[in-house]
């Protein structure tokens, strides 16, 4: 898909008053990194609200003095350590792990960044690598936690009373080709088809690993108009819809 062809797309979905609705999760915040700042930069500059999903037991206070107005905090697991068992797809919340273990250390985690972040923290976890155990979701409400978000299609949005599920569907790094771009005609038609599934299409970003041709595409992205960018804060609302 060409950026013609995408734009065209947004172009008939304005004029039907109907306007393309995205929201940006950017995975893996702790240091401050001349990435960081640039991704930050990005985001003010167009005006584009930006959820950045931090990492709270390796998160630098010098961090959090570099967000601006338009930065919602979530987070992003609590150490961001591999517990899966062999055999397992990699996971911070493995299956043989007991649940109060689990809870406890996203406690800990949230309890972090909410005295790091204060007003910017929106109590929702994005797990490391977008797993989290299944039995977990009905007992985040009890430790304070609002929403969850994964990748792909969710089965609810509400997976568990009191909690919000609002998915990323378009993840432009190649993990499984040197962490490159994933290129611009794949990065579009993902979009596409997250226009035609969800309300609310989720882009994902990993400041940390891109390369020159993933920075090009995303500032590109960030100025096109027609698009209505919604921030984790309404996206999660409970008093407004937010589907896909």
């Amino acid at each position: 898909m060409k950026w013609s062809e995408f734009e065209g797309e947004l172009a008939r979905r304005r004029d039907a008053g109907r306007p393309a609705q995205f929201w940006w999760r950017d995975d893996d915040a702790a240091a401050v990194l001349p990435s960081v700042k640039k991704l930050l930069a990005l985001s003010k500059a167009n005006r584009i609200p930006l959820s950045l999903a931090v990492i709270p037991a390796g998160a630098e206070p010098g961090l959090f003095e570099l967000l601006h107005e338009g930065v919602t905090v979530l987070q992003h697991g609590t150490d961001h350590r591999n517990r899966a068992a062999a055999g397992e797809k990699k996971t911070e919340y493995p299956a043989a792990e007991p649940l109060a273990a689990a809870l406890a250390r996203i406690s800990l985690g949230r309890d972090r960044l909410q005295a790091l972040a204060g007003e910017s923290f929106l109590p929702v976890l994005a797990p490391p690598w977008n797993r989290v155990r299944q039995d977990l979701l009905p007992r985040l409400p009890a430790i304070g936690m609002r929403g969850v978000s994964a990748y792909g299609a969710r089965a609810s949005a509400e997976p568990a009373p009191a909690l919000r599920q609002v998915n990323t569907h378009v993840d432009i790094v190649a993990w499984r080709q040197g962490k490159r771009f994933i290129g611009e005609s794949e990065a579009l038609s993902l979009a596409m088809k997250g226009l035609s599934t969800a309300q609310t299409t989720g882009w994902l970003t990993h400041h940390a690993v891109h390369d020159a041709a993933a920075w090009d595409f995303l500032e590109r992205l960030l100025t096109i108009g027609d698009i209505h960018w919604v921030s984790a804060r309404e996206a999660f609302s409970y008093t407004a819809p937010a589907h896909g």
